[in-house]
């Protein structure tokens, strides 16, 4: 006959020494599988964690709503852990380590080239905003010419339209 679960509370920080302490517990009590709900980016850092030590079953939180009502969290873990003994909750596809690694990178660059083009065209307005069109008399406002032009610019040369070609690197 099979034992019947206990169910065990025990609350731990989410900073990392609390998930650490979290791993040993759960090690400490023979357990090797997990499943927990993922909501937005708050499962990661759990996941992150736990994932080197247990077998981690991260399931849509809509797949595993529990029935309206009164609601703890202390509840929605016992549902999940009822669902997942039972083979009810469907894991998520988590990408390996390295590739999640790989998606922060490449998001955080695509977020600091969006951070430089809205900082150059910010630029850009200012110097219209003053009347003055350097995008007028080149394509790059931001290659080499037109650095030369902003350096003098910013030194407070005064430009005047005959000298933008001298300025112009060929």
């Amino acid at each position: 006959m099979e034992e019947k679960p206990q169910m065990v509370i025990q609350e731990f920080s989410t900073v990392l020494s609390g998930l650490l302490e979290l791993s040993d517990w759960l090690t400490e009590h023979g357990c090797t599988e997990i499943a927990m709900e993922s909501t937005g980016v708050y499962w990661k850092p759990v996941f992150n964690v736990l994932e080197a030590t247990c077998t981690v079953t991260l399931a849509n939180a809509s797949h595993i709503k529990n029935l309206p009502g009164r609601k703890t969290d202390k509840k929605d873990a016992q549902w999940i852990a009822e669902l997942h003994r039972c083979g009810l909750v469907s894991n998520s596809f988590v990408a390996p380590r390295e590739i999640r690694e790989l998606r922060d990178l490449t998001r955080y660059r695509k977020k600091l080239k969006g951070y430089e083009t809205s900082e150059r065209n910010r630029i850009i307005k200012v110097l219209e905003d003053a009347n003055i069109k350097i995008s007028t008399f080149m394509s790059d406002v931001f290659g080499k010419s037109g650095r030369l032009m902003l350096d003098a610019l910013v030194n407070g040369e005064v430009i005047e339209p005959e000298q933008v070609a001298d300025l112009a690197i060929v």
